[in-house]
Order: structure tokens, then sequence, then C-alpha cells
């Protein structure tokens, strides 16, 4: 059934993977590398299931087994609604490795980085947190 639940956050099958989390499935299951339901959904570029999962608490900020978070590899998938979607459930810039932030600099992508109060040029805190 994991399998299947991996599967439905790499589709996008958000209603299957809502159905089974309120049922009872720990909204931030993980599979053998370390990745999150919202992790494969962030990466993939699924913005239902990640709504879904983070209205239903999944942990934003989860790093996988790399020591990544969901919020930078949607960055660097260039999945900007996921991103956007992250930032307003209060992702954090700086959590993992590489951080958003420095994905998002990586590949140009600075005009992100002020839905999360930072500054694009100095990658520096722009509002309290």
């Amino acid at each position: 059934m994991a399998a299947r639940l991996f599967e439905a956050a790499r589709n996008g099958d958000a209603v299957t993977l809502a159905a089974y989390v309120d049922a009872g499935v720990p909204v931030d299951l993980c599979n053998d590398k370390g990745d999150s339901l919202l992790m494969l959904a962030a990466y993939h570029g699924r913005t239902d299931v990640v709504q879904a999962l983070v209205d239903r608490g999944a942990d934003v900020d989860r790093l996988n087994d790399r020591g990544q978070a969901p919020v930078a590899g949607a960055l660097f998938k260039g999945e900007d609604d996921v991103v956007r979607v992250l930032a307003r459930a209060g992702a954090d810039p700086y959590a993992g490795h590489p951080t958003a932030v420095d994905t998002a600099r990586m590949f140009g992508r600075e005009d992100l980085l002020p839905l999360f109060g930072v500054d694009p040029e100095t990658g520096e805190r722009t509002e309290p947190s």
C-alpha cells in the first residue's frame, strides 16, 4: 500500500492521498530514502497534492536522507506554484542543503525569494520570521 501512496504523490492523485491520510495514514510517511509524500509531490510539481498534504499538517521542512527540503526540490525543478504553496505554509528557506535560498540563486530564481521574506540580492531575511 505504501508504494501506491508514494506513486499517488508523484502522479498528483490528491484525492486518493487525502482520503488515506484522513483515514489515518501518517501525513509525513516516508519511503526508504527518507522522501516524504510532500517531498515527492513537491519535486514532481503536484501542487494539488502539496496543498492537500499541507492542509493536513505535513511538515513542510522535513528533510530527506540526503538533507534536502521540499522547497529546495521544487525550486530545483522550477515548480513555481509548489514553491508558492510551501512559502504560504511557512517553509524555511534556509532548511536543508542546499537551502532554498542557495538553490534559487544557483538557478537564477531570486525572484521567488521575497515570498519567504528574503532579500533577492543578499539572501538575508528582510522580515522577521
